[in-house]
């Protein structure tokens, strides 16, 4: 095989559909639309989701539940067993854990401090909030809890 044999395969290419070039064609006069109706006019046809006048299926579906996207708070949240790798007597910030990459990005509203996981080491933590178990656990070890 050289590159100037090469073919593509069998059925892999299709010829391009002229509509409208004469009866003979199969798709001449009225170009497969059928004779008049919506379908058959320029930008003729109906919107997605359009069942012809009665209740979309979207709006007969019943919402559930609520997204409060406009007044949430986002905060950079981290549990306590992920502070297990930083040294004793560290002081934790939000700029802290961006930097090495335990926060993704920095949110609006500080850093949160959840209670999953064990602590060993005592750490001093300057965070927005901090849950009550995270608290009990931090504060068992020695560490200490600075609220921005």
């Amino acid at each position: 095989m050289e590159l100037n044999n090469m073919k593509p395969a069998v059925g892999a290419t299709t010829k391009k559909v002229r509509v409208g070039r004469g009866i003979g064609s199969g798709i001449g006069k009225t170009s497969g639309k059928g004779h008049k109706g919506q379908n058959a006019r320029s930008g003729g046809g109906v919107r997605p989701g359009f069942e012809g006048g009665n209740i979309p299926l979207i709006r007969k579906i019943p919402m559930r539940g609520f997204n409060n996207k406009n007044f949430r708070k986002n905060y950079s949240c981290i549990n306590v067993g992920e502070l297990e790798c930083f040294e004793a007597n560290t002081v934790i910030t939000e700029e802290l854990l961006y930097e090495t990459r335990f926060v993704g990005k920095r949110a609006p509203y500080g850093l949160k401090v959840l209670g999953d996981g064990e602590l060993t080491k005592p750490l001093t933590i300057k965070a927005s909030k901090v849950t009550k178990q995270a608290r009990e656990k931090i504060e068992k070890v020695g560490g200490k809890i600075e609220e921005i």
